[in-house]
């Protein structure tokens, strides 16, 4: 099987950075609308958010809550993909910051999608560091 083809998810891609933030920090950003703009798009607002919560980018991208735990992940659908953001806390008051997309077509959007979360990740490096 390629890499990145799972029997169960389909094409996947993870992509990770170590930040140098305690996690809580790490958290507010990405779950307030000045990071979510970052990752997942403008116009969206996660307040209080419950597994089946809808949402709506901007940009038109629909997609649903499937998972949420307050400081450590959100997992949700963005269009006919599934995303998911996860922190965990790193020697040094340091945060690993990762993002696991699965569902994907095919090895193109998943090379694609790895160039992306590699720039969302360099973009909120750089917007932490502000």
């Amino acid at each position: 099987m390629p890499t990145g083809l799972t029997r169960d998810a389909g094409w996947q891609i993870g992509v990770s950075h170590t930040l140098p933030h305690p996690p809580t920090t790490v958290w507010e950003f990405v779950s307030e609308p000045p990071g979510l703009a970052l990752w997942l798009g403008t116009g969206v607002e996660l307040r209080s958010p419950r597994r089946g919560t809808t949402y709506r980018t901007d940009s038109g991208v629909v997609g649903e809550v499937r998972g949420y735990r307050p400081g450590e992940r959100i997992r949700l659908t963005y269009g006919r993909t599934t995303v998911q953001v996860t922190l965990t806390p790193a020697e040094g008051g340091r945060t690993v910051l990762r993002f696991h997309q699965e569902r994907m077509a095919d090895a193109r959007e998943r090379e694609r999608q790895r160039a992306h979360w590699r720039e969302v990740l360099d973009d909120i490096a750089v917007a932490l560091d502000g």
